[in-house]
C-alpha cells in the first residue's frame, strides 16, 4: 500500500485559485500530465511529495475518478475548464485566470494556476 501525504498548492507568480489540498488515496492516486505529451516536472514532483502516480494523460487513458489531480498547460480554451467542470484539482503551469468556454467551472476551489517546480513542497511563512 503507498504511503499517500497531503500536499497544499497555492497559485504562483501572477497565477490565480486555490489553494488546492492534493491527497491522494487508493484508486485515486493518478497525478495526470496533460501536457502535450510525458510527463511534465510539476506532475513528477507532485507526485513524488503525495506518493500518487505520476501518469501522461494524452499516451494513457485515465478516468476522471482515477485522478488525485491535473496538472496542464492551458491558457484558456478547453482543457482549462474541462478538468474543473468534472471536479478534478487542477493545476495550470500558466499563469492562467478563469477564461474561455468553460470558465463558469474554473473556481479557486477545483483550480490553481501560475504552478513552477520551485514553489512545490515550500512551507509558507
Amino acid at each position: 500500500m503507498a504511503d499517500y501525504k497531503k500536499l497544499v498548492i497555492e497559485a504562483g507568480p501572477g497565477g490565480w485559485g486555490g489553494p488546492l489540498t492534493i491527497e491522494p488515496k487508493p484508486g485515486r492516486d493518478i497525478i495526470a500530465s496533460i501536457t502535450g505529451g510525458g510527463i511534465h516536472p510539476v506532475a513528477q514532483k507532485i507526485a513524488d511529495l503525495t506518493g500518487g502516480v505520476a501518469k501522461d494523460g494524452f499516451s494513457s487513458g485515465v478516468g476522471f475518478d482515477e485522478i488525485a489531480c491535473a496538472v496542464i498547460d492551458c491558457g484558456g480554451t478547453a482543457r482549462v475548464g474541462v478538468y474543473p467542470m468534472k471536479k478534478v484539482l487542477t493545476v495550470d503551469i500558466y499563469a492562467t485566470k478563469p477564461a474561455g468556454p468553460l470558465f463558469r467551472f474554473i473556481t479557486p476551489e477545483y483550480f490553481v494556476s501560475g504552478v513552477r517546480v520551485e514553489d512545490l513542497g515550500k512551507d509558507k511563512k
